[in-house]
Formats: structure tokens, C-alpha cells, sequence
């Protein structure tokens, strides 16, 4: 079974839905209490034991590739006052060197042009995808739930992590057929972007973590532009799955749209009550707030 070692973040897209807070700064550097979006979901990678992270960014997106590098002015004061338990919390971040690469997308044309630009240095093995809008809140991180299942499928299969949605809202999302089971896993029968109302083939949906082989990228760049002129990454799993089978993961964990203003508020409330150090004093200020209204 070859290790999954590398991992995907597409962090290209405008965030529009944010305007004006990102005009100037990518939705990726929202923060959730303290950590940028981005930072939570390479936390997630890290906890599953990936060794290669690989950003795939557009223009003005340089302050992300900053984030995770060092700041020498600011560890130098923050030695000099003392502040050792910030000091630490930067060096545990800090990445190891050449752990990190990134890529430019010259042009918005979609999630499968995204995937498609970090081919050269993904290589001819497996690799995971994990979309920085989404969050995940688990006591086992939801990338190593799904290494996990990698590995008891046998490690030569394609993984999407599912959840499950009440089936009045399947016409919102992509959804899965439903085969056969094992373990956590299920043989994915089909899968379909928005069904009609009452015809979904089931009530799991496609989230924002994904286990892919290599042979993706020879469906990405055939590839014709689908939905809104871009490549789609739906499209290409369709072809895919022709030729390797794909599992749907039931993970066990809490998912947050961070891609969505409601999403994003939700999941800095849930990761606040989640903080040993903050959850009392928020959850009696949450309480103050209700109160008032």
C-alpha cells in the first residue's frame, strides 16, 4: 500500500460571499477564534501524518505563503520580553523546510484546474485533498479517518468523506449512490451534482475531504470545461470511477461551510466552546447576549 504523503489545498478562490473583509486579505487567513482557516485544516493534514503540503494559490494570496514561514522581527521580540509560551506556540507551527510547496492557478477555471496545476509535484502517487473553506471538528481528525479506511480497503481505491443531510436538502449538494458496505466505508454506486428534489440517489453528500489516485490527472487534463466554464473535479471522478472503485467514508466529526457567512459564525462558536481556556467566560457572554434579545 503506498502512503498517503502529500496533500492539496486549492486557496485560489476570491471569496466573494466575504466582501469587503477580503478585498485585501484571502478568505483562507479568516480566523476561527485564533487560527486562520487554513492553519486548522493543515492541523487536520498534519494529525493524519502528511509530510508534503502543497498550495495551489492565485494573485494576492502571498500573506498565506507568509503565515508559514518564520518572522524573525517577531520572534526576536517576542524573546525579548519573555513571552515564551507565544514563542512555542509559533515554533510548533512552523513547518519543517521543504515541507511546503506552492503553485500559482493562473486562471479562476475551477476545483479540477486547481488539482490539476500541483500534478508535477504530486507525482505518480496517491495523495489527499482537502478544501480550506471546509472545517472539521473531530476528536480524530476526519483526513486520518480516512487513512484509515484507505488502508483496511486495501490502499488502491479513491475516498470521499460523506455526511448525512436531511433528504429535503439533497438538491443542494453532490450527492452519492450507496453500495455495498465495509467498515466505515461504502462502494460508491454514482454520483450527481444537485439532483431534482426527490431524486437523489441517497442522503449522503460529498464534503471537503478527499483520498485520490494519480490516474486523476490524466481525466483532469482531457477534461472539457463543464458548469460555469471551469473543470470540474466531479467530472473527472466520473470518469475515473469507470476504471477504479470510489468509497464514501462515514466519518465521525462535525462539518462547518466555512464558505458561508453562517457556517463561518458557527464554527467560531463551536471551536470556542471546544477551548478549555475560553469556553466558560464565552459560553456565559453567549448567554448574556440570548438573554438581551
Amino acid at each position: 500500500m503506498r502512503k498517503i504523503r502529500k496533500a492539496i489545498f486549492p486557496v485560489a478562490g476570491l471569496g466573494t460571499r466575504f466582501l469587503p473583509a477580503t478585498k485585501a486579505m484571502p478568505k483562507e487567513m479568516l480566523t476561527v477564534v485564533d487560527r486562520p482557516l487554513i492553519q486548522h485544516v493543515v492541523d487536520e493534514a498534519r494529525a493524519a501524518g502528511i509530510e508534503h503540503f502543497i498550495f495551489v494559490t492565485g494573485r494576492n494570496k502571498g500573506v498565506i505563503e507568509d503565515h508559514f514561514d518564520r518572522q524573525f522581527e517577531l520572534e526576536a521580540t517576542l524573546r525579548e520580553r519573555g513571552k515564551t509560551t507565544e514563542l512555542a506556540l509559533l515554533e510548533r507551527d512552523l513547518p519543517g523546510p521543504g515541507a511546503m510547496s506552492f503553485i500559482r492557478q493562473q486562471s479562476p477555471l475551477g476545483l479540477g484546474h486547481a488539482v490539476w496545476c500541483a500534478r508535477e509535484i504530486v507525482g505518480n502517487e496517491p495523495f489527499a485533498l482537502l478544501l480550506p473553506d471546509v472545517l472539521v471538528q473531530a476528536k480524530k481528525s476526519c483526513l486520518a479517518q480516512m487513512i484509515d479506511a484507505y488502508a483496511t480497503l486495501g490502499g488502491n481505491a479513491n475516498l470521499i468523506a460523506v455526511e448525512e443531510v436531511p433528504e429535503d436538502l439533497t438538491h443542494m449538494y453532490g450527492v452519492v449512490g450507496m453500495g455495498s458496505r465495509k467498515g466505515m466505508s461504502f462502494e460508491i454506486t454514482g454520483m450527481v451534482e444537485k439532483p431534482p428534489r426527490g431524486k437523489a440517489p441517497s442522503n449522503r453528500i460529498i464534503t471537503g475531504r478527499y483520498i485520490l489516485q494519480p490516474e486523476i490527472f490524466e481525466f483532469l487534463e482531457k477534461q472539457e470545461h463543464g458548469a460555469g466554464g471551469e473543470i470540474q473535479l466531479t467530472d473527472a471522478m466520473l470518469g475515473l470511477a469507470k476504471k477504479q472503485p470510489f468509497y464514501g467514508v462515514d466519518f465521525e466529526g462535525r462539518t462547518f461551510d466555512c464558505g458561508s457567512k453562517i457556517g463561518f459564525l458557527s464554527a467560531n462558536v463551536a471551536y470556542a466552546l471546544a477551548r478549555e481556556d475560553l469556553a466558560a467566560a464565552f459560553r456565559a457572554e453567549l448567554k448574556s447576549i440570548l438573554d438581551r434579545k
